[in-house]
């Protein structure tokens, strides 16, 4: 793989971002200095079907997608220096899941704003046509003024209509709802559900349905005997604020926002930001 001061076609690698198991994110200037970052597929051999198709996949959604308020900024995809890579808008920030685990203020003192943002930036993508299907805390960067970006559309996929089964479970189980780990028709409603996991953590710092696996998660989200309110962990939290929060958390798609729109506008009388 490619080292700090290579050149990848006009782009040039300075400093490794972070590292998954199937890409690497460098920040890279072009010609004209301009800061980008770099999303590199690391499995790009010739046999590599799913993973090649999983990067093209998200980046093409990412194009669709773009706003240039909520979404990461896409720049360009394709074959650089003989890498297969997607350029992308620079943000300086980190994704809310270090920034909880942190406790930075960044994301406490702007709370109200981000759950706002985040819901704002799903109401884009559903608006385009697609479901995101991996929301959670990790995929969303804030930068140190307080703005957000949605991130990582890999597992996108159009909106069905009606819904369907998914060819095989992908994402996070924790974020995921009752109808895709039950391998049944799912919509953009899955995506809802992961917004409302996310939104509880980000404010009780704890998942509602925590489990080592699917199977356990699953068991949680079926049961609820375990489940706590989220105003029982944080009294601050106003109460229609909760409302919204278990909405999302409907067990049955149906009994959830059908409309992230809808969403998006509770959210705002809830919390009193225009």
């Amino acid at each position: 793989m490619p080292t700090s001061g290579d050149k990848l076609g006009p782009y040039t690698l300075h400093e490794l971002i972070n590292s998954g198991g199937q890409s690497e994110i460098w920040l890279a200037t072009d010609e004209a200095g301009q800061s980008f970052a770099v999303r590199l597929l690391l499995n790009d051999t010739l046999f590599a079907f799913t993973d090649k198709a999983r990067f093209s996949t998200g980046a093409e959604t990412l194009k669709a997608c773009q706003d240039g308020r909520y979404i990461i900024g896409y720049v360009d995809h394709g074959k650089f220096g003989g890498h297969r890579a997607l350029i992308m808008e620079y943000v300086e920030g980190a994704n809310l899941k270090l920034l909880l685990t942190a406790g930075d203020p960044v994301l406490t003192e702007n709370i109200a704003q981000v759950l706002i943002d985040f819901a704002s930036a799903l109401e884009v993508v559903h608006d385009r046509g697609y479901m995101h299907l991996d929301v959670k805390p990790e995929n969303v960067l804030l930068s140190r003024n307080g703005s957000l970006r949605l991130i990582d559309f890999d597992l996108a996929q159009p909106i069905p209509n009606p819904p369907r089964k998914m060819d095989k479970l992908s994402g996070t189980p924790a974020y995921m709802a009752p109808e895709q780990l039950l391998k049944q028709p799912v919509d953009q409603r899955a995506d809802v559900w992961a917004y409302g996991v996310s939104a509880y953590e980000l404010l009780t710092m704890k998942k509602p349905f925590p489990g080592e696996n699917a199977d356990e998660v699953l068991r949680r989200q079926v049961d609820r005997k375990d489940f706590i309110a989220p105003r029982e962990l944080n009294g601050d939290l106003p109460s229609e604020l909760q409302r919204i929060i278990l909405r999302c958390l409907e067990r049955e798609p149906d009994r959830r926002y059908p409309v992230t729109s809808v969403l998006v506008h509770e959210l705002k009388q809830a919390l009193y930001v225009n």
